[in-house]
């Protein structure tokens, strides 16, 4: 069971004018084993509530709640955040030089359970899960996202969603700059992950052309920091044909 709830989330962002709203009160809810795609223009909030989630300290909370299975997630430190079952694969993966992929992992998996996993059987997962999104076992040691391609970012994005198996993941804008292929493996991973029981997905694109292959439950339309519209997935087919005139003429 895991249902992350969002709560007439404000956000602020500090500027050199002073702060920023970004976000105008957010209500979500994610349930158990749902999908949910948040669709919207440039600059209308979608990345800045999933960094506000997992606790970017660049945006202030000014208003409302977040909570996972209950508990109060904005009072949680990053780590904590980690801990109680969230995930974000980000847009931008950062580089990390000088620590291996296999490291970065075998960390973050002991922190998240508390315990380091079992060698014999570690090894094996990584290498299972490195192959389910095509990657080679030799990936694991070369220095986190250093010289990677935009598709091995992402592939390695959802390797760890795998491996870390949290309770809801949220996903940045995992499509942009994969091209079909790797589209498909990253689509499939993320498939699997939804096909557990008990799993949330927040899936936050600018593009229909993933939800080709990861069928949403919702769709809502993001514009100026508000949920403008939401409904099912055939919203997401109105948006690629008619685009987001319609909710941008309305906000202004």
């Amino acid at each position: 069971m895991s249902t992350l709830e969002i709560k007439d989330l404000q956000v602020s962002v500090d500027t050199e004018d002073g702060p920023k709203e970004i976000l105008k009160g957010v209500t979500l809810t994610i349930g158990d084993g749902e999908t949910h795609a948040i669709m919207g223009p440039n600059g209308s909030g979608k990345s800045t509530l999933a960094y506000s989630i997992a606790g970017h300290p660049k945006y202030t909370i000014t208003g409302g709640s977040v909570t996972l299975d209950g508990q109060d997630v904005l009072a949680m430190s990053v780590d904590e955040r980690a801990r109680a079952g969230l995930f974000l694969a980000m847009q931008y993966p950062v580089e990390v030089p000088g620590v291996s992929v296999a490291n970065f992992l075998r960390t973050a998996k002991t922190a998240i359970d508390g315990e380091a996993p079992k060698l014999r059987t570690w090894v094996k997962d990584v290498n299972t899960a490195l192959g389910n999104l095509d990657l080679d076992p030799t990936f694991s040691q070369r220095s986190v996202n250093e010289g990677f391609s935009g598709g091995e970012k992402k592939r390695h994005e959802i390797a760890q969603l795998e491996l870390l198996d949290p309770k809801v993941a949220i996903l940045d804008e995992t499509d942009s700059g994969l091209d079909i292929d790797a589209l498909k493996v990253v689509a499939e991973g993320v498939n699997r992950f939804r096909a557990q029981e008990g799993k949330g997905v927040l899936l936050i694109t600018h593009y229909t052309r993933i939800l080709r292959y990861i069928k949403p439950d919702h769709v809502h339309v993001f514009v100026g920091g508000r949920v403008a519209e939401s409904g099912g997935a055939e919203l997401a087919d109105q948006l690629e044909a008619e685009g987001y005139e319609k909710y941008l003429t309305a906000a202004v």
